[in-house]
């Protein structure tokens, strides 16, 4: 079991040194792997979920990455967390961890249909879903979908004030389809208190957006 700050950087050197190793995108890199396995220490320690279950599982969470459009999409967080656990197995991870690691890795996806049942589960979802919004969240969406060749917004009604959001055509629609309803999905008090700030700073962006595209 890593028990100290040595230990764990030890561990955290062998998870990022893995995930060099494996294939990922611009919004699941190893800084965004970074960011989340950060937000996922603090979030641990407000609801005194155990470290070892919440660090390995952050940091490997992404192992396993599919395109947003890529029809198996939602079966990437359970590969994930098989490869995490081959991976965690074969390094010699204490074993009586590796069943929650897997489980919180299984848990985190928004696609996916795996409910948390953990403190630990719960921690790295909502650190995974904190990613998604605020500034970095901004950042991401358009990251995607410029990736996807998307367009950026839909000229006749921008901001979905008369249609539901279709999110695989406009990027802008994201922040409809799922980034804006983040909040109300978050797991623990501390990680619906960031998702309700970062969500106000994305409402302002929003605003600000819509003063800047209107051509009236």
């Amino acid at each position: 079991m890593p028990s100290s700050t040595d230990a764990w950087g030890l561990w955290e050197d062998r998870f990022a040194d893995f995930l060099d190793s494996q294939t990922a995108d611009a919004a699941h890199d190893r800084a965004h792997v970074e960011r989340v396995a950060a937000t996922a220490r603090r979030l641990a320690q407000s609801e005194t979920a155990q470290m070892d279950v919440v660090m390995p599982a952050a940091w490997l969470h992404d192992c396993v990455v599919l395109p947003k459009d890529a029809p198996d999409r939602a079966s990437a967080a359970r590969r994930a967390a098989d490869t995490a656990r081959d991976f965690l197995t074969d390094e010699g991870y204490p074993e009586q961890w590796i069943p929650d690691i897997e489980h919180a890795i299984a848990a985190h996806s928004y696609s996916g249909d795996t409910e948390p049942e953990t403190a630990e589960a719960k921690v790295v979802q909502d650190a995974d879903r904190l990613d998604a919004l605020g500034a970095i969240g901004i950042a991401r969406c358009f990251t995607v979908g410029g990736a996807l060749d998307q367009s950026l917004y839909n000229l006749d009604d921008p901001f979905c004030d008369d249609r539901a959001p279709e999110d695989d055509a406009y990027t802008l629609d994201h922040f409809y389809a799922k980034l804006l309803r983040l909040p109300e999905t978050m797991r623990t008090d501390a990680g619906r208190t960031e998702a309700k700030r970062r969500a106000a700073y994305m409402r302002s962006y929003l605003e600000r957006l819509d003063g800047e595209i209107d051509t009236d």
